[in-house]
């Protein structure tokens, strides 16, 4: 468990947290907090709607750049970028959506995105946060001075936009390109055993329950039984969900893949292997999952997901703390 020790970026969220909660009012200070043990602790979701937690929509510029630099110390810089373009997103969705007369469409806005701490940053024991939207799910838990980085979701619709002055434009278009470099990069012999269904679900598989389960995640081709350049495909893929997250945290992920056996992640695809068509993929190791689903509105609609097997809402270190704790 060492590795996920990262005192440096432990204390910057808790700094953030902090600057974050005393630039609140206190009517918005009780939105935006709930104990630890909260008992929707584990509840989250990708899809519309409003979430628990203090909107960006309710807190004024000064709040709102507070709220930000929390949300920069848990991503890397690329991911940051990648966060505020999904944010962004909900502004073209909703002019989209206008347009075509669809009902709903003042749903849509980029300032709909939840920001809440679980327990106290300045304290002693474990503490978390996240930030909640549309497509867009940032969870962190805080266990002294360790971090974990999961559930992550990261999603974009529409994911190529069809008209409009942003016309052509893709949001986060690196998770379906890497995945295409590496199924194009396969034999003859191997897509059979990648290609598991050729119609691919209108959804990731682990969709958004509070623990994923693996067992329902079809496997495919092993690290193992690849070529030397089909191997490093997979790691770059790999890396472009692990390094989502702050640099110390994500090479503590990474390192643990790493320690738990390369050999043993295997690539999956399912549908059409042609752009523009329905298709997902799932990448599984021993200590991650990770999914990418487009099939919604033609093709056009993409959901992506990393869960940690180990520590999904800090889960081995809050058990490490506890067992610690009370010998």
């Amino acid at each position: 468990m060492s590795g996920f020790h990262q005192p440096r970026a432990a204390r910057r969220m808790t700094a953030a947290a902090t600057a974050f909660l005393a630039a609140l009012e206190p009517h918005q200070r009780t939105a935006a907090t709930a104990p630890f043990d909260t008992a929707d602790h584990r509840e989250w979701t990708y899809l519309p709607g409003s979430r628990p937690g203090l909107a960006l929509l309710d807190m004024d510029q000064h709040q709102r750049e507070r709220a930000m630099e929390l949300l920069d110390t848990g991503l890397s810089e690329r991911s940051a970028a990648e966060a505020r373009a999904i944010m962004e997103l909900e502004t073209i969705l909703r002019e989209l959506e206008r347009a075509a007369g669809r009902s709903g469409w003042e749903r849509r806005h980029r300032d709909h995105f939840w920001f809440r701490i679980l327990g106290d940053p300045a304290g002693t024991a474990p503490w978390a946060w996240r930030v909640n939207g549309h497509h867009l799910a940032v969870h962190l838990t805080v266990v002294g001075d360790a971090v974990a980085a999961t559930p992550q979701f990261f999603g974009a619709n529409p994911a190529v936009v069809p008209s409009g002055p942003h016309a052509g434009h893709r949001t986060n278009p690196a998770y379906e390109d890497l995945a295409r470099d590496l199924l194009a990069a396969l034999t003859p012999d191997q897509r059979p055993i990648v290609i598991s269904d050729p119609v691919a679900s209108d959804d990731i598989l682990t969709r958004h329950d509070p623990v994923a389960d693996v067992g329902r995640v079809p496997r495919g081709l092993a690290y193992a039984d690849m070529t030397e350049p089909q191997r490093e495909l997979l790691k770059r893929l790999v890396r472009r969900y692990l390094d989502r997250v702050t640099p110390d945290v994500a090479q503590a992920a990474w390192l643990e893949a790493v320690d738990a056996g390369l050999e043993r992640v295997t690539f999956s695809w399912a549908g059409s292997d042609e752009r523009g068509r329905g298709h997902y993929y799932a990448v599984v190791g021993p200590t991650f999952l990770l999914e990418y689903d487009n099939v919604q509105n033609n093709a056009n609609h993409v959901h992506t997901v990393w869960r940690d097997l180990r520590h999904d809402w800090g889960e081995d270190l809050l058990a490490a703390h506890y067992a610690a704790h009370h010998s």
